[in-house]
């Protein structure tokens, strides 16, 4: 059995998640938004001859403009974030093939990684009592494992499970060479992609003979209450707990009020944490996200009443400010009961 690869951390980790709900933080992708970077400042020095655009490749940026990014990270952390996530959403081989960077997969993981464990380090170094943790993230490509693309030919598949737990292993490798604490598998729409990475993260814990806390987070796609290949969240849960993660809850797709009854019922049948890192409302016409913080938050503190959740989070168009007024949102309450089995777990 494998044991844990930093316990003193793990520890520190279990010891706050039993005292109250722990916070992720909020959306990189609309932080970095605001920087209005164009594609000049994509390419930095390093890229600047590359043969593809690759303006929009959020995660090229740790290497070629790591102070945004953990600019970002410290504002997060700044206004409370127990977690920050490492900037990878597409930091793997078959997302980068967009940009022909695919090359450069383990590379952006270990930079990403590095770059949120020194924005947690020197904030813990202020409040050693509290210490943040590094979240590395693994996306959910840009391929379906288990729907075809091609609506004329509903056999055909653009990529394999074994392509797929490739570029998982690559990704895993250089998040845990980069620092991170925890790897979440995390917008999920499609299981089969989920059952790769699962697969890949548990041949790169063999590999190194340690094991890291592991979160699952699923995406549901629209009022159907599904995901994209076709789960309800309690079938979703089902087949995510053989990996026996730390938590597993939904993110992204729904605003916080869509999407409370999904994390309801998840959190009525789940034997681990749930997590929660939801949208700031549902997007406009423009594609953009108009809930305000105080709006966000009110919704947010049904979820800690309720005792929903045992980690709370944001995704798509939330800032700082609505992660600040989440936290004074959840500050009063306790989290969510542990089932009996995680409680002992949880206490070793």
């Amino acid at each position: 059995m494998l044991e844990w690869h930093n316990p003193t951390r793990v520890a520190q980790l279990k010891q706050a998640l039993a005292e109250r709900i722990l916070v992720l933080d909020g959306a990189m992708g609309t932080m970095i938004q605001g920087h209005n970077l164009d594609e000049a400042a994509y390419r930095g020095e390093r890229f600047k001859d590359h043969g593809s655009d690759l303006k929009g490749n959020n995660d090229l940026l740790s290497l070629t403009q790591p102070q945004i990014v953990q600019d970002i990270h410290r504002d997060f952390l700044q206004v409370g974030c127990d977690f920050v996530e490492t900037n990878t959403f597409n930091a793997n081989h078959i997302s980068q093939l967009d940009y022909a960077l695919e090359d450069h997969a383990h590379e952006l993981n270990k930079a990403s990684a590095e770059l949120a464990r020194e924005a947690c380090d020197r904030v813990t170094q202020t409040t050693p009592d509290r210490p943040r943790f590094v979240i590395g993230v693994l996306g959910p490509t840009n391929r379906t494992a288990s729907i075809s693309p091609d609506v004329s030919s509903p056999g055909f598949r653009n990529i394999t499970f074994n392509d797929l737990s490739k570029a998982y292993q690559e990704a895993v490798s250089g998040l845990l060479d980069g620092g991170a604490d925890v790897i979440m598998i995390e917008t999920i729409f499609d299981t089969l992609n989920a059952k790769a990475a699962i697969f890949a993260v548990e041949e790169v814990f063999e590999q190194r003979q340690a094991k890291w806390p592991l979160m699952i987070s699923g995406t549901i796609t629209d009022a159907s209450g599904r995901t994209l290949s076709g789960q309800t969240a309690e079938a979703f849960y089902y087949s995510m707990e053989h990996a026996q993660p730390m938590s597993v809850g939904f993110n992204c797709a729904l605003g916080a009020d869509q999407l409370k009854p999904h994390i309801k019922a998840l959190s009525g049948i789940a034997q681990s944490l749930v997590s929660a890192h939801p949208n700031a409302g549902l997007p406009n016409e423009l594609g953009e996200y108009d809930e305000s913080p105080e709006d966000m938050a009110a919704v947010i503190e049904t979820f800690a009443a309720d005792g929903l959740i045992n980690i709370i989070g944001g995704c798509c168009g939330t800032t700082p400010a609505h992660l600040a007024a989440i936290i004074d949102a959840v500050k009063p309450y306790t989290p969510r009961p542990l089932p009996s089995a995680l409680a002992s777990e949880m206490a070793a």
